[in-house]
């Protein structure tokens, strides 16, 4: 990146002047990463989160992200930031974009299963802020002919059903979860109820226990060559011998 392929995403964001938060296979020399890109309604990629945990035989296929691409932007809309798939069964991942102040949380996923749904409703509770989660809906016919999917080879045959859904602060669906098809939710949120519910639940403020438990995010990147340039400094915490 940048390419061809987030020229085009990037001209729909500004065509159509959203806030485009898609998910996409990133690839860095050999390696490919399960990864979410940021566009404002200019077109600008503002930036992207790189899936820290692939799941199961994910990790086949893709290598893991770091804690440098744990982005929260701010926006006129709201804080907006991503946690991909089974990431958000990560306690810990979780509490630290909580801490961040995340207002839309943005959850994109494969996982179509009728557990996704409480779990989302959980995370907007939990966290007490809206959280906009899209599944992808795919039938066979969407697939190349080479590829033989275990739920069948007939080209209306559903692979992933979707169950896109839109949840409020207090967990209360506002919009999905959808299995018909393909299709664009929408909900009128205030970010004012994500206020109003932290009075009584703020994990990361006053329903925290920090004397007791408290987290600490490593947010630099870890890349497998470092280049000395002849500072006398450890490359491992990037400090000189000054300090």
């Amino acid at each position: 990146m940048p390419g061809p392929a987030t020229d085009t995403l990037a001209g729909s964001a500004r065509e159509n002047k959203v806030y485009l938060v898609i998910g996409v296979i990133e690839r860095n020399m050999g390696t490919l990463y399960c990864t979410v890109l940021f566009f404002g309604p200019d077109g600008s990629l503002m930036g992207k989160h790189r899936k820290l945990m692939p799941t199961a035989m994910e990790r086949l296929i893709w290598g893991f992200g770091d804690g440098s691409t744990l982005p929260v932007f701010e926006t006129p809309l709201g804080k907006i930031g991503s946690v991909i798939c089974w990431e958000n069964y990560m306690p810990l991942l979780r509490m630290a974009m909580y801490s961040k102040g995340i207002q839309l949380y943005c959850a994109v996923t494969v996982d179509d299963r009728d557990i996704w749904i409480p779990s989302m409703q959980h995370i907007a509770y939990e966290g007490r802020c809206f959280v906009l989660s899209s599944c992808q809906y795919i039938k066979r016919g969407d697939y190349p002919d080479s590829y033989t999917p275990i739920q069948g080879n007939d080209p209306d045959d559903v692979l992933i059903r979707g169950g896109s859904c839109i949840i409020g602060p207090l967990g209360e669906i506002l919009a999905g979860p959808n299995y018909e098809g393909e299709c664009i939710l929408t909900a009128e949120i205030d970010l004012d109820d994500i206020s109003r519910g932290k009075y009584d639940l703020d994990v990361v403020g006053h329903y925290a226990r920090p004397d007791i438990f408290r987290l600490y995010v490593n947010e630099r990147a870890t890349p497998a060559v470092i280049w000395n340039s002849g500072d006398a400094g450890d490359p491992f915490t990037n400090e000189n011998e000054n300090g």
